[in-house]
């Protein structure tokens, strides 16, 4: 099935092979948007993310675009990951560019809050990050509206990789240490392991 253009994109451009051929755990625009874009605006001050001094290592720093966002959460899945507390992470050494993972969840506040810290990201207003993508966890349980999905596809495009997640009732009732179950998480936690601990060198900004 073909895939719709990037909205963020006036003129897209064609994925590489690499990106036909990614497995389906998660979407990638048919325009990936891995470089600054010419003309984009960096939001208003208050709606941008700050940075934040880390300390120590990490295979991959999960940044929530907002407070519950489920950073902790999608932390406690991947072996090596660690939390920004809703900052860009600026590594102490400032020896090598940390890895991102942006995450919020899918109601109209988190997913606003996703599309500015992505607009931050993609105007170069951010500190230097390798952006894996943008997970978006579900705030309710049953469907998300459509509206939501609608606005969460079109968010997406901003970033390298959109995975969107399902509810997980366990976390509710405080079980953060069982791995949810449904090919979902499974193979979100799967693809975004290989690409975090992925060797091959990447464009950043």
């Amino acid at each position: 099935m073909q895939q719709p253009l990037n909205p963020w994109l006036t003129h897209p451009t064609p994925t590489d092979r690499a990106d036909e051929a990614a497995p389906d755990a998660y979407l990638l625009p048919a325009a990936v948007i891995n470089t600054p874009l010419r003309g984009m605006v960096e939001p208003d001050a208050a709606d941008r993310l700050a940075c934040r001094t880390v300390s120590g290592s990490a295979v991959l720093w999960i940044t929530g675009a907002h407070g519950g966002a489920g950073e902790s959460r999608i932390a406690d899945l991947i072996q090596g990951a660690r939390v920004s507390d809703h900052c860009w992470p600026v590594l102490q050494d400032g020896g090598s560019t940390p890895r991102v993972l942006l995450v919020c969840r899918a109601d109209m506040r988190g997913l606003t809050a996703a599309r500015n810290a992505l607009t931050q990201w993609a105007a170069g207003a951010a500190p230097a990050v390798e952006l894996l993508g943008l997970a978006i966890l579900a705030d309710a349980p049953g469907k998300t509206p459509k509206p939501l999905r609608d606005f969460a596809a079109i968010i997406g495009g901003g970033a390298p990789r959109l995975w969107t997640l399902p509810w997980v009732q366990a976390w509710r009732h405080g079980d953060f240490t069982t791995v949810p179950p449904g090919r979902e998480y499974q193979r979100f936690i799967t693809d975004l392991t290989a690409l975090a601990t992925d060797t091959t060198p990447s464009i950043t900004f």
